[in-house]
C-alpha cells in the first residue's frame, strides 16, 4: 500500500472519529424536547417577545396545543408574520398580536388596561422579551435598557395582570431568565448604572433581578392558585446575542460556527423548559423555583436573599409608579 494510500485512510479515520465525537456531544447537550400530552384547549397564554427566537418558538408550541396565544411585541410587522408562520403551522387561528414595549412604562399599562378589558381570561404569562450586553441605552423612562425591559418592564406587567391570572386559577407565570444570574449581584448604589455601565454586568444584574423577582412573587401569591417559576433555556440560537462582539466579527463568526454548531441548541430545544414550566402537569403545584432542562435546579447566592428581594421589590414598585 502507497504512503499517500496510508495516510488517506488514517486522515478518513480521524475525520470520522472527529464527527462522531462532534455528534456525541451535540447529542448529550442537546435532545431537550419537550413530548408531554398536555392540551391547552379554552386557556389564553401571553408570550412577550413572540416574533422571533424561543419566544416565536413557544408561541407556536402552544398554539399548536389548541391555546388561545397574544404575541405580545414591539414590532408590529415581525409580530403579524410570525403570527401568519404559527396559524399555518399549527392550523390555530386563535393567535393574535398585541403591541408591547417593555422599554415604555405607558406602553406596558396601555397594554395591560386593554387586555383587561378585552380578554376574559389569562391562564398563562410568559415573560421571554429580552436584551443582552447591549451599548448603554435608556428607555423612554429613564432606564437602563436590560434592566427596563428585561425586568422592570416585565415587573409591571406582571403585576397588572395579576387580578385576572387570580381569577383564572389555576394559572401560571414563567420568567425566562440566564445562568449567569448566578453571578449577577443588585447594586442599589448604582441600580441604574448611571455612574458606570459595564454590558455584562448590567445584563447579569437584570437576570438576577428576574429570579429574586420570581422568588419573592412566589411568596406574595402564596394560596392564590397562580404559580410562577424560572426558566432557564440553555444556549439557544437566537438573535439575543446580536450585540456581542464576537457576532460582529466576520472572522470570529467564522470560526465560531463549529463551536456553536456543537454548543447551541435548537429553538424547538431551548423552548421546551419554558414550555414544560407553562404546561407541565407534573408541577401543577411547584412555584418559586428555577428550572433547566425540564428538571428543577438549585438556586445559589443572591437569590436567595429575602432582604434583598424585598429591597428590589419595594424599589421596582416606586420606579415603576405601581403604587401611584
Amino acid at each position: 500500500m502507497s504512503s499517500f494510500s496510508s495516510k488517506a485512510i488514517t486522515y478518513s479515520f480521524a475525520i470520522g472519529a472527529i464527527g462522531g465525537m462532534v455528534i456525541i456531544l451535540k447529542r448529550k447537550a442537546h435532545g431537550i424536547t419537550f413530548n408531554g400530552d398536555e392540551r391547552i384547549h379554552g386557556r389564553t397564554v401571553i408570550v412577550t417577545g413572540a416574533n422571533c427566537g424561543i419566544g416565536y418558538q413557544t408561541a407556536g408550541m402552544l398554539a399548536a396545543r389548541g391555546g388561545k396565544v397574544i404575541m405580545a411585541c414591539r414590532d408590529m410587522k415581525k409580530c403579524e408574520d410570525a403570527k401568519e408562520e404559527i396559524i399555518k403551522n399549527t392550523w390555530n387561528k386563535k393567535v393574535f398580536c398585541k403591541h408591547l414595549d417593555l422599554a415604555s412604562l405607558d406602553s406596558i399599562k396601555e397594554f395591560a388596561e386593554d387586555f383587561n378589558k378585552n380578554e376574559s381570561r389569562l391562564d398563562i404569562l410568559i415573560n421571554n422579551a429580552g436584551i443582552m450586553r447591549c451599548p448603554k441605552q435608556i428607555t423612554k423612562d429613564g432606564f437602563e435598557m436590560q434592566l427596563g425591559v428585561n425586568y422592570l418592564g416585565h415587573f409591571l406587567l406582571t403585576n397588572l395582570l395579576l387580578d385576572k391570572l387570580k381569577r383564572c386559577a389555576p394559572s401560571r407565570i414563567v420568567n425566562i431568565t440566564a445562568i449567569s444570574q448566578k453571578k449577577g449581584k443588585i447594586n442599589f448604589e448604582d441600580l441604574n448604572s448611571d455612574t458606570n455601565y459595564d454590558a455584562g454586568k448590567a445584563y447579569d444584574q437584570s437576570q438576577l433581578a428576574i429570579m429574586l423577582f420570581t422568588k419573592e412573587l412566589a411568596k406574595r401569591l402564596d394560596d392564590t392558585g397562580v404559580t410562577v417559576n424560572a426558566a432557564y433555556p440553555g444556549i439557544t440560537k437566537s438573535d439575543l446575542g446580536r450585540h456581542l462582539s464576537v457576532n460582529k466579527s466576520y472572522i470570529s463568526s467564522f470560526f465560531m460556527k463549529p463551536i456553536n454548531y456543537v454548543v447551541m441548541r435548537t429553538l424547538e430545544e431551548g423552548a421546551a423548559t419554558p414550555v414544560f414550566c407553562a404546561i407541565g402537569h407534573d408541577i401543577r403545584n411547584t412555584t418559586g423555583n428555577l428550572f433547566y432542562n425540564m428538571q428543577e435546579k438549585e438556586v445559589t447566592g443572591d437569590a436567595n436573599n429575602e432582604n434583598i428581594a424585598k429591597r428590589l421589590w419595594l424599589t421596582s414598585e416606586k420606579w415603576t409608579r405601581l403604587t401611584d
